[in-house]
């Protein structure tokens, strides 16, 4: 009875030297010698056109990491993916891919390369134009429609269009597009505010019918909205006008939905008043593409 219970207490000993022995041979910090940290990862990638088919780019790695994330370099960050990509780019532009993976212990490698995208894709490219409101040319593609006399005001900076004001006034921006009969067409834009607005309307329309100065624009129904009244827009928000929005529109349930009732010229028109903007709505790439 007692040897046992010397053999036990001996075994416990031993248990606890040989833990002591483990944790005393790890150093307190990761990367200072515990092989925790990896120091071979390859974020490099080849970007190859893939044949036949517009404005769509392969872009391949290797496996030299746990974790692979891209970003396409269109504004939406980086995205958790695998060792190859395939992309479409539809508008004329330069963007710049990366591509970051992660290793044991954290330790990152991020590389880049550039793509530019010479013309945009004929039926999917974005033929709003001046839709990023970054230079002058942008800036110049827009005509102010001067509804009310006064009390809102549309400027233009930092890359966005932006529409302050109340007193019950309201104003819009408009452009002419062609469109082809009896294509569908989706409209949308980044829409923001870092205050909200108080009994506000925002609304997106598109018509074959002309803006005119001192004249109210609803030619064609209200397309998309940010509606007070609806229930959105009394809040800071940003995001999508088809995902911030609210309202009734031509296509319940499909904001920024248009069909081209003939081919030609129409004109997309973003209007926006009410009693208070606060520190008003701005916009930035604003789309009008042609869906499947």
């Amino acid at each position: 009875m007692i040897l046992n219970m010397k053999l036990k207490w001996a075994i416990k000993l031993i248990a606890v030297a040989l833990i002591t022995v483990t944790f005393s041979c790890q150093p307190d910090e990761i990367g200072n010698g515990n092989g925790l940290t990896a120091t071979d990862m390859d974020a490099s990638f080849s970007v190859t056109e893939v044949s036949g088919v517009n404005n769509t780019y392969m872009l391949e790695s290797n496996n030299s990491y746990i974790t692979s994330s891209w970003n396409l370099g269109i504004g939406a960050g980086f995205f958790t993916g695998g060792n190859s990509e395939e992309v479409f780019y539809p508008d004329a532009g330069t963007y710049t891919v990366q591509h970051k993976v992660s290793g044991i212990g954290g330790a990152e490698s991020t590389v880049s390369q550039i793509i530019e995208v010479e013309t945009s894709d004929p039926l999917f490219g974005n033929i709003v134009r001046g839709g990023k409101f970054d230079t002058a040319d942008d800036i110049a593609e827009w005509t102010v429609l001067n509804i009310s006399a006064s009390g809102a005001e549309w400027t233009f900076a930092d890359g966005k269009a932006t529409i302050q004001g109340g007193g019950w006034n309201q104003k819009a921006i408009y452009q002419a597009i062609e469109v082809v009969e009896g294509q569908t067409y989706n409209i949308d834009m980044l829409a923001s505010s870092t205050s909200g607005i108080i009994n506000t309307w925002f609304e997106v329309f598109a018509s074959a019918t002309q803006p005119v100065d001192g004249n109210d624009y609803s030619a064609g129904g209200i397309l998309a909205s940010i509606n007070y009244w609806s229930g959105c827009g009394d809040t800071p928000f940003s995001g999508l006008l088809s995902e911030v929005g609210c309202g009734d529109t031509v296509y319940p349930g499909e904001p920024g939905k248009f069909i081209a009732e003939a081919t030609g010229t129409i004109y997309l028109v973003i209007k926006c008043g009410g009693e208070n903007l606060l520190d008003g709505i701005s916009i930035d790439n604003v789309e009008m593409r042609a869906s499947n």
